[in-house]
């Protein structure tokens, strides 16, 4: 019988030492953007930062409006987001600080191949997004307050085009299945490099329109305000932000690449 209870004592006595360092790892919450997800960048990324600082980063992947909303809150430790007018709001409001440029690409508008707007014919992104509206094709829009639909309502506004009918759809939903719902429907849609080019493969829908400066799509990285939120992990997401803006972060950044395509680059 004493046998039996020194075997549960240390049984007892291993499970407390693994419970306690199972506690023991730190969690960083991040806020984000889809592209980031959707693309496949984080899980190629976070591991080498989790691995340095023994911690765990929980990521809540949508929309950059929602993303900063969730920040705003001190929902999470820091956010990595991609519309650069919120960004400032953002920060200029107070409830974030230490803003980093990370990475960028570039926007792009896809389409059916048999481009019934004509718009692979536009000499500018505003021409080509008053063609999609002149012909009333199908168009798939955010919908979501996400960097995308900021940069897109910001297109409607240069072409002098208010959408809506029939022809314009608001999904609400992340940059993966607003593509899907495009191809289902063989319209166009406005999306981030990344995001199509992790779901190229599984669409038929190629690129109609690319290349004007006006569809650069830059990344950065905010630590929430610790004076605002006490209780945010102020110095892991200073350490997340070093990361990223670091050498080997960097490295990782340029290195993640699909299909043999580069999705994100760097400053230099």
């Amino acid at each position: 019988m004493k046998a039996v209870f020194r075997i549960f004592g240390v049984s007892l006595l291993l499970l407390t030492v693994f419970c306690s360092g199972a506690m023991a790892v730190e969690h960083l919450k991040l806020s984000t953007t889809t592209s980031t997800d959707n693309s496949g960048l984080l899980k190629a990324i976070l591991p080498a930062f989790e691995q340095k600082y023994d911690c765990k980063v929980d990521v809540i992947a949508v929309g950059t409006g929602k993303a900063l909303k969730i920040a705003e809150n001190g929902d999470v430790d820091v956010t990595l987001v991609h519309a650069r007018s919120k960004e400032d709001a953002f920060v200029d409001a107070g409830f974030g600080v230490n803003r980093r440029d990370v990475m960028y690409n570039d926007f792009v508008i896809i389409g059916p191949a048999k481009d019934p707007a004509g718009v692979k014919k536009a000499k500018s992104v505003a021409e080509a997004m008053k063609k999609i509206a002149d012909a009333k094709a199908f168009f798939v829009s955010r919908g979501d307050d996400s960097g995308t639909h900021t940069m897109e309502k910001s297109l409607w506004k240069t072409a002098g085009v208010v959408p809506k009918g029939a022809w314009y759809m608001e999904a609400g939903q992340g940059m993966g299945e607003v593509i899907t719902m495009a191809n289902e429907r063989q319209g166009y849609t406005l999306t981030d490099r990344a995001t199509y080019i992790a779901y190229q493969s599984k669409v038929d829908l190629p690129i109609v329109y690319q290349g004007e400066k006006t569809l650069f799509n830059p990344y950065g990285v905010i630590a929430v305000n610790p004076k605002l939120h006490p209780h945010v992990k102020y110095n892991l997401a200073m350490a997340f932000i070093s990361y990223l803006t670091s050498n080997q972060g960097q490295q990782a950044i340029t290195d993640f690449k699909v299909n043999g395509q580069q999705l994100f680059f760097i400053y230099k």
